[in-house]
């Protein structure tokens, strides 16, 4: 398929590179305020459509954060099924979220800077 045809579905190209760059940030994000099993994940980043992503993406990306030791884990029971595994921000992790929060910004605003008309608006 040639890049960037329109024929790639809805999904395309763009929001797929994009979040691949940002998508364990959201979830570093998304377990600041406390532990998330798996699942929990999905349904959080899936609020917003362009952030929706399958098991066989958080799930092996959960695992380098583990191994990274940006998140640890421990198994609870669960009142329905077997007992999940929680996600918690390590130290390093709340450090590798405030570092890309202090830098998201400059990023986004040079791309918003390239994708400007020499008019100043949008393209």
């Amino acid at each position: 398929m040639v890049p960037g045809n329109a024929m790639e579905g809805a999904e395309g190209r763009v929001p797929s590179q994009v979040r691949k760059g940002v998508l364990e940030y959201c979830v570093l994000a998304l377990l600041r305020d406390g532990p998330r099993y798996g699942v929990e994940i999905l349904e959080e980043l899936s609020a917003v459509s362009v952030m929706t992503t399958s098991q066989g993406t958080i799930y092996p990306l959960l695992s380098r954060l583990r191994r990274e030791e940006l998140v640890d884990t421990q198994l609870r029971e669960s009142p329905s099924g077997p007992p999940r595994r929680y996600y918690t921000l390590t130290d390093g992790g709340r450090a590798a979220l405030a570092e890309f929060t202090r830098a998201w910004p400059h990023f986004r605003n040079a791309v918003d800077h390239f994708l400007k008309d020499t008019q100043g608006e949008p393209s």
